[in-house]
């Protein structure tokens, strides 16, 4: 069976938490856990309820009433309070800052004979051919374009200049 965690707050650390809870501007989830740690208080200030019955309450599941106060045992009050930072991000930065800086200085580059300008399309070929990663969508790098607010891919923008307009 699952080991079972003793929540005792300090006085001042009930304070705080009953401060986050009366203030009306923390967020849900954090509310949530300062909440859960108020009813599991254990203390001499503490109701001490059942984790099934603050689980009940507060409409989350007795598992994750488990894990709040795990975390404040092991870990702390801050901990507790906040979302469990993800270990590994949900997925591999493919294109870092350098192949930005490396796409955008090409765009910025002399182009290449029988074009007139850089096109998404051919700054993603020539990334591939140039070896700057095995395989670029011409979205990419539009989107790492944009991004740098550089448009050299075309001579017009499409914006047209606002006329003056003459005094009176």
């Amino acid at each position: 069976m699952a080991p079972r965690y003793r929540v005792t707050l300090m006085e001042s650390e009930r304070a705080e938490l009953e401060a986050l809870t009366r203030n009306g501007k923390t967020g849900a989830k954090k509310f949530i856990n300062a909440r859960a740690l108020l009813l599991c208080d254990a203390g001499p200030f503490g109701p001490a309820w059942i984790v099934a019955n603050v689980a009940e309450a507060l409409g989350v599941t007795s598992r994750t009433i488990e894990h709040i106060k795990k975390r404040f045992v092991e870990e702390g009050l801050e901990v507790a309070l906040e979302r469990k930072q993800r270990e590994i991000p949900p997925c591999a930065v493919v294109f870092d800052g350098e192949f930005e800086a490396r796409l955008t200085a090409l765009a910025c580059s002399e182009v290449p004979e029988g074009h007139a300008r850089w096109t998404v399309r051919l700054l993603a070929d020539k990334a591939v051919e140039l070896k700057f990663a095995s395989s670029v969508s011409h979205m990419t790098a539009h989107r790492i374009l944009k991004k740098a607010n550089l448009n050299r891919t075309a001579a017009n923008i499409g914006k047209s200049s606002r006329n003056k307009t003459r005094p009176l």
